[in-house]
């Protein structure tokens, strides 16, 4: 079965995330007529999801120290988030009829902390806006990678539960996401057609991931006894360090859980990108973990020093040391049993407990990817150099950063700034066609 929703006129936009429903916000705004497409049932689902914890739309620190956090591409977000910054997300939040807060560490939530409110106020507006254009949302349509470019714009084809469907838009804008948690739509099935469009692709890599680490013994992942009685257990107010090959260096602390292959958690998720590269550079990565860094390493070694009589080494450590069982079986594992007997050895460890890394866990299970659609492939409104009217937005292009508020903030500014550029276009185009069609024959 093959149906048509046809207007030459239109926007369509692939991909009901933030990054999407943003560009939706603007185009509606600006009076462009707009249809979403998504493959899911419904709209934002890793939205949804991310909000489980409490949504953490941005961050409230000073703009140069929060333009940092994008690494390589600082330069270019820089550019998306200058014109909607946290103070903008706040406002635009509170246009949707909903608060928000600055919690102690400086993030910025709503104040129910939850998503689906405000998903339901932003889709109620885009759906029945006081000004501009309502927008048509057409669920369970998977884009198949088909799009023509001709005249009038672009053909689009869809599969659908009722068969192929294909569409003609003006301008096509593409937010499907990244390549983390494929279940709830983002499983990056759009690399290869755009690669056969001619746009550079950067491979995805997963970012915000955990990783698998290396035994003392050459054994990938944990022992089985610490495997199995602490998989799943937090380490609090502890610090990493790493220096990478290229002499990067990262310090911070935090706080990340053990998993029953290596470690994961915001602390590493910080580091993530770092390990990853080292990673692919030199087959490894070792970082450090600091036990106890309220602790100067001479007070540490004078704590592990002292006497302890008949109790055992474990009661010794939690008495002088407040270490816990996770933190003895986290010494076993990388010292060797002589080594446990030697009070300076212990000491070094606490202070510098090495971990070598030997790979980062699946992308499927990374909260967000590096790389995507390479911007120096786009303009700076994110429209295709090789393809105009076809705008790019979101986690599918190359850039990465930390939770935190960073990657939503990205999200939305990007997918506002290819709005605005996908707005303009279209103005474009119908004067154009006003002044071929007003001309005399």
């Amino acid at each position: 079965m093959t149906s048509s929703l046809s207007s030459s006129e239109t926007v369509a936009i692939i991909g009901a995330g933030p990054a999407g429903l943003m560009a939706a916000d603007i185009l509606s705004a600006s009076g462009v007529t707009v249809h979403v497409y998504d493959a899911m049932p419904s709209v934002g689902r890793k939205f949804l999801l991310a909000g489980l914890g409490g949504l953490n739309l941005t961050h409230a620190e000073p703009f140069d120290t929060f333009v940092t956090r994008y690494g390589a591409r600082q330069d270019a977000c820089r550019a998306w988030l200058q014109d909607f910054d946290a103070n903008a997300i706040r406002d635009w939040v509170k246009g949707l009829g909903l608060d928000t807060f600055v919690g102690t560490s400086q993030r910025v939530f709503p104040t129910d902390m939850k998503a689906a409110p405000l998903l339901r106020a932003w889709l109620h507006r885009l759906r029945h806006p006081s000004q501009g254009m309502p927008v048509t949302f057409h669920m369970r349509h998977r884009w198949n990678g088909a799009l023509n470019h001709h005249d009038q714009g672009y053909t689009l084809s869809f599969d659908t539960p009722q068969g192929p469907v294909t569409t003609q838009a003006r301008a096509v804008l593409l937010a499907l996401g990244g390549g983390s948690w494929a279940k709830l739509g983002s499983d990056g099935a759009w690399q290869p057609w755009l690669r056969d469009l001619g746009l550079d692709v950067a491979p995805l890599h997963p970012s915000n991931c955990g990783f698998d680490v290396q035994s003392r013994t050459g054994q990938l992942g944990w022992s089985t006894r610490l495997s199995e009685q602490f998989a799943g257990t937090p380490l609090k107010s502890v610090a990493l360090s790493f220096t990478d090959s290229l002499g990067q260096r990262f310090e911070r602390r935090g706080e990340f859980v053990l998993t029953a292959t290596g470690i994961e958690g915001s602390l590493v998720y910080a580091a993530s990108a770092l390990l990853r590269d080292d990673i692919d550079r030199s087959g490894h990565a070792t970082l450090h973990l600091d036990l106890k860094p309220d602790f100067t390493p001479e007070r540490v070694l004078a704590e592990v020093s002292h006497p302890r009589g008949s109790r055992s080494l474990s009661s010794h450590l939690k008495s002088r040391l407040n270490l816990q069982p996770v933190h003895l079986a986290l010494l076993h594992e990388v010292l060797p049993k002589d080594a446990m007997a030697d009070a300076t050895q212990i000491a070094s460890a606490i202070k510098a407990l090495p971990l070598t890394l030997m790979a980062p866990r699946p992308i499927d299970e990374a909260i967000s990817t590096a790389g995507g659609v390479k911007l120096e492939a786009l303009t700076p409104e994110l429209m295709s150099h090789q393809h105009p009217g076809l705008f790019v937005g979101g986690e599918m292009l190359d850039w990465e950063a930390p939770t935190g508020g960073y990657l939503l903030s990205a999200c939305l500014a990007s997918g506002r700034v290819a709005g605005l550029g996908a707005a303009r276009y279209c103005a474009m185009a119908s004067m154009a066609m006003s002044m071929r069609t007003s001309s005399p024959t």
